[in-house]
């Protein structure tokens, strides 16, 4: 894992500007902390920060390889799980290595198959090639999004990073945020391709970008496309189950300590019992890791979203698995710390925080870096097996939107209550929101056949899968990656998401619950609490001593009554939450507060000059 950046100038000679590919370099330092790189030939120029985990001497980047035609220079960031297939393939085509590492089979594999290597690749990546055979830069994404990846083109060539912070590093760069910008900040609806800050995009997942001296070019190479399933139910749990073996198998392939973050729930759970049961093959155990609060389980209080504290059923699956298991315990004074806030605003780069669930994040990834480099997360299976609330809820699969903002209203309230009614007019996000649901929905082929209902329902798993997941992915990339931890995410690989997107809703609930194949896939593997236990959300701290200092810190803020920050937000209903007796506070009044710090932190320490008219 590591952070990757370059720039292309088809006018200049970047060999003189070895002191603005650094400062770009830099920026990733975080996310590559044991070594660093830079290359330069003519009008490219490419930057490298290194997390070592396949490969510890070798795999050193950028890595190139000389050509009879010119040189060919790549930066990578990610794994490639088959790598070792790939690597036999090539050997037997003639290829001949000098490390042992993923990164050189992905530029032997370049060489060989061009960019239909991404076809071929397992895994998770994001990764740029300097071809200096045709004089262009190619661009690839893993299918589905799980490493970052931004570029900006400029009038004679194209900037990239992992993160934006390596773009805006450059001073040919406007820190500009425009009303599209602004809007995709209020709103969650996470619009394929669009990265806020002005003339920045992403590179969207499943797709390559080429950019030669006529500009970009795009090829999408993967894409959720609908099949008929025809496997009836006990081969469907026992191909999920196979899936999953491999998937996992693959997953724990590192030369450095690896863990599992475990929270209790049912997708965390089958995947560290599955890690536990292979290591076991070889007489180890796994290290697991579960995030707390001070009192959460003793003064837990159920509500809509959450029904059972989180603690209980960590230990239950640890005893049965037999992990290596730490919690870490977390206090409000901790999650509320400014400290902590920027941190994980300047990994994000943008205010689109989920508040103390961000800040619970990065602190549990932060105490889990002591101890390991590599962690298996059960991030996706909610979008891939259909776990949320959403997808069983009336008005949510009735309405004519993304079925999760229909939750989120209900429980969070809206990012736009705290905005200026003026902007909120000029901003008009619902109907931002309606033209990107009718574009998201617009390409979902329905098979022959197919019900109303389960169409339906075809449409909100892929809905959950290309974009609501992509928001998850970006929170745990960033949150992991801004203290050098590699997260990996076994259920996004793209063979167990295609196979089950494409089984019918009916056999996703057969049983009338959420991720009915999931369960029974990995009955074997759990103790019956977890079995049993109804889909509970990241956890969320209940205790007061949270908002009051939220309240706090609002209120110093009100006492700069010059802050930009009040050109958006709405001066007296944020001096109204900030008021509020402490008792009555709602997550959603809590959350206008973190979404308020935010934006004020965000303005302080990016400065974006923000365009409404």
């Amino acid at each position: 894992m590591c952070g990757i950046t370059g720039w292309v100038s088809y006018d200049r000679d970047l060999r003189a500007e070895a002191a603005t590919l650094d400062a770009m370099t830099e920026t990733m330092a975080c996310r590559g902390p044991d070594a660093r790189g830079t290359w330069t030939d003519g009008p490219a120029a490419l930057g490298h920060r290194r997390l070592a985990i396949i490969d510890l001497p070798g795999g050193r980047q950028p890595m190139t390889a000389d050509t009879p035609d010119g040189t060919v220079a790549l930066v990578y960031s990610g794994e490639a799980y088959n790598f070792t297939e790939l690597r036999a393939d090539l050997v037997a085509r003639g290829h001949r290595f000098t490390t042992d590492s993923d990164t050189e089979v992905v530029l032997r594999g370049y060489l060989e198959w061009g960019d239909t290597v991404a076809e071929r690749l397992n895994g998770m990546y994001a990764f740029a090639v300097w071809d200096g055979r045709h004089d262009k830069l190619v661009m690839i994404r893993d299918r589905m999004g799980i490493k970052p990846f931004y570029y900006h083109p400029t009038p004679d060539g194209v900037l990239f990073g992992s993160e934006p912070k390596a773009i805006l590093a450059n001073p040919l760069i406007r820190r500009r945020v425009t009303l599209d910008g602004l809007r995709e900040l209020f709103t969650f609806v996470k619009t394929p391709g669009h990265a806020v800050w002005d003339g920045m995009r992403e590179v969207e997942p499943g797709t390559v970008v080429t950019v030669d001296r006529t500009g970009p070019h795009t090829r999408v190479y993967w894409r959720l496309d609908t099949r008929p399933h025809l496997d009836d139910r006990d081969t469907t749990i026992a191909t999920v189950r196979t899936l999953l073996d491999d998937i996992v198998r693959r997953q724990l392939v590192a030369d450095v300590p690896r863990c599992t973050l475990l929270s209790g729930g049912l997708d965390s759970s089958a995947m560290t019992a599955l890690a536990a049961r292979q290591l076991a093959e070889h007489g180890e155990r796994v290290r697991s890791f579960a995030v707390d609060f001070v009192g959460q389980t003793d003064n837990f209080v159920a509500d809509d979203l959450r029904a059972t504290p989180d603690t209980p059923f960590v230990h239950d699956l640890a005893r049965a698995a037999d992990t290596d298991h730490q919690d870490i315990v977390l206090d409000a004074h901790t999650l509320a710390d400014p400290d902590v806030r920027a941190k994980v605003l300047r990994a994000r780069d943008l205010p689109m925080g989920f508040g103390d669930m961000d800040a619970s994040l990065y602190l549990l990834f932060r105490s889990i870096r002591d101890h390991s480099t590599v962690a298996l997360s059960g991030e996706s299976a909610d979008e891939v097996f259909g776990g949320y609330q959403q997808f069983f809820d009336e008005e949510a699969r009735r309405a004519d939107t993304f079925p999760w903002l229909v939750r989120f209203a209900r429980d969070f309230g809206d990012d736009g209550d705290v905005m200026r009614s003026d902007l909120a007019r000029t901003l008009d996000l619902p109907s931002y929101v309606a033209e990107s649901y009718r574009t998201a929905v617009s390409g979902i082929h329905r098979l022959d056949g197919e019900s109303d209902f389960e169409y339906r329902m075809r449409q909100i798993c892929h809905l959950h899968l290309t974009r609501f997941v992509r928001v998850l992915l970006d929170r745990k990339d960033r949150m992991s990656m801004a203290v050098g931890l590699e997260v990996r995410v076994p259920f996004c690989d793209h063979r167990l998401v295609e196979y089950v997107y494409n089984t019918p809703w009916s056999l996703k609930s057969f049983d009338g619950r959420e991720k009915s194949l999931l369960r029974e896939a990995t009955a074997d593997l759990l103790p019956r609490s977890v079995y049993d236990r109804v889909k509970s959300p990241y956890p969320s701290t209940q205790d007061p001593k949270y908002a009051l200092a939220l309240q706090d810190h609002t209120k110093d803020l009100l006492a700069r009554p010059d802050h930009p920050v009040f050109d958006l937000v709405d001066r007296e209903r944020v001096r109204e939450a900030a008021h509020r007796d402490t008792p009555v506070i709602t997550q959603a009044a809590r959350r206008g507060l973190e979404k308020t710090l935010d934006l004020a932190l965000w303005l302080d320490l990016y400065q974006p000059e923000i365009v409404t008219g």
